[in-house]
């Protein structure tokens, strides 16, 4: 009898880490979780440790494969995907971080992006990079570390220091320290990486003061980047892509137009351009990707920095609700139009605005508004910040969308998804698997030991749920309108 075998994807994101296994038929068996301890030393200012992250990592791996009682032998690949831009520097022969990993929402490093901006690059890094001058992104945080860090400046210089994001630094420690490497997904969001030429930039580099000895070799997303050896077993890792982009593969959008929104901690809105390089006149990221059998595809994108973390606000800093499930119950309490709206720009606005000053607030508050009315605001404003990004996309890709492919962890909320589809105007698909992210590490992973193709892939994919639009145009266009003004008022907030 052929013993079964199994893939794993390690899913390190914002919140937590994460390690599930899949069976050849991409069906999540089982899966290890632990919550990760968010640091904010200063206000705007949000922190990781690595240390954390990869015992937390690598403790949920063993876990996840002794509970099901898997031999290592059963194990045929590895994939990592990971929450994007965090950045992590650290000392090559000790293997000790020289500061905790600055996630993708700090914006400490405001003031070096506005001098950048200043000194006219902003033309020369959308076209070059594909992105937007933001702190978003890893390159100011890097240059933050190294010129706030006693001695890190020399000791980059030196050859003694090495970068990476979230990928990179478990990769680097998954395999003992032999494989120092990032994929072409995460690279592109580095800032610092042309997305054309697939190779590092040496003039944003300088800019920076930069040494290009600590950064990583960039591969393709299904890849032998090396082995991770598990009770005397080399387990091959073959799969690293960043998690909006995993996502985009987990939902099967291999075709040119295909678009997916991920409801994770933010909300991203990729759409697939195909091998083609499209550059957004409105706000959008231009992003690789995937590297998947010799070929490069690209993406536009729009991130939305606060989407379910508006629910933990909800939950933990208002502490309104319990459970982010409960936040269902009290929206349908609602009947009728809402007259309250909350924009979450906690950590500014993303796209198509990007701005950082902006910061979030609350409309429309009356004498009789309840915990109810905010709450449901405040899930509506997920699905207007997703329509201000798709209204974008259609427009800079020059196609219409008829439908959208829905994934993470407030997408089971079934009042938000009827709203999504009453605001856009367009089908909302949601998968049986909901777990899109990690199914890309997992798919990315197998493609490159040759597990599955993308055919098997798209074969795989199961719909659960379809929302079709159910309001009229002018209600939608009097409610979106409502919004729009709300946004204009939380602009520029901090000077």
């Amino acid at each position: 009898m052929q013993k079964k075998e199994y893939i794993i994807a390690l899913d390190q994101g914002t919140t937590s880490s994460r390690t599930a296994i899949l069976d050849k038929e991409g069906k999540i068996v089982a899966m290890s979780q632990k919550e990760l301890t968010q640091i904010f030393p200063q206000p705007g200012w949000v922190e990781h440790d690595p240390i954390e992250i990869l015992e937390a990592q690598i403790a949920t791996l063993k876990e996840v494969i002794s509970e099901q009682s898997i031999n290592a032998s059963q194990i045929v690949s590895i994939g990592i995907t990971n929450q994007r831009e965090t950045t992590v520097i650290w000392d090559k022969s000790t293997g000790k971080p020289i500061y905790n990993a600055i996630v993708w929402q700090d914006k400490r490093t405001v003031d070096k992006c506005n001098d950048l901006n200043k000194n006219g690059l902003a033309e020369y890094i959308k076209k070059t990079t594909g992105l937007v001058i933001d702190s978003y992104f890893s390159a100011t945080k890097i240059h933050w570390i190294l010129n706030n860090i006693k001695g890190a400046q020399d000791r980059a210089e030196k050859g003694d220091l090495l970068f990476g994001t979230i990928d990179t630094w478990l990769l680097w420690n998954l395999t003992d320290g032999k494989v120092h490497a990032t994929d072409y997904s995460n690279a592109s969001r580095t800032m610092l990486y042309n997305i054309e030429e697939l190779e590092w930039d040496t003039k944003l580099l300088n800019e920076l003061n930069i040494p290009e000895n600590i950064l990583p070799e960039v591969k393709p997303s299904s890849f032998l980047y090396g082995h991770y050896s598990y009770e005397g077993v080399q387990l091959p890792i073959s799969g690293i892509a960043g998690d909006q982009q995993a996502a985009l593969f987990g939902q099967a959008c291999f075709t040119k137009g295909e678009a997916k929104n991920t409801y994770g901690t933010g909300c991203f809105m990729l759409l697939n351009t195909g091998e083609d390089i499209e550059y957004s006149d409105n706000g959008l990221l231009t992003t690789i990707a995937w590297g998947v059998e010799d070929k490069v595809y690209y993406a536009l994108e729009g991130s939305v920095f606060v989407a379910g973390s508006a629910i933990q606000w909800l939950r933990d800093g208002l502490e309104v609700i319990k459970t982010a499930s409960d936040s269902e119950f009290f929206a349908n309490k609602i009947k009728g139009e809402n007259p309250v709206y909350v924009v979450p720009a906690f950590a500014g606005l993303g796209a198509p605005y990007w701005d950082m000053n902006a910061r979030g607030a609350v409309f429309g508050l009356t004498r009789d508004t309840g915990k109810e009315h905010l709450i449901k605001a405040t899930l509506d404003s997920l699905a207007y910040r997703v329509k201000d990004v798709l209204s974008v996309m259609q427009k800079d890709s020059k196609t219409k969308l008829t439908s959208l492919k829905v994934d993470g962890g407030a997408c089971v909320n079934n009042t938000l998804m009827q709203f999504q589809a009453d605001i856009l105007n367009v089908i909302v698909q949601r998968p049986e698997i909901i777990e899109t992210t990690l199914m890309g590490a997992a798919y990315l992973a197998g493609i490159g030991v040759g597990i599955w193709n993308l055919e098997d892939i798209e074969n795989n994919r199961k719909l659960s749920s379809e929302f079709s639009p159910s309001i009229t145009e002018e209600k939608r266009l009097n409610l979106y309108k409502k919004w729009q003004k709300a946004v204009e008022r939380t602009k520029d907030w901090i000077d």
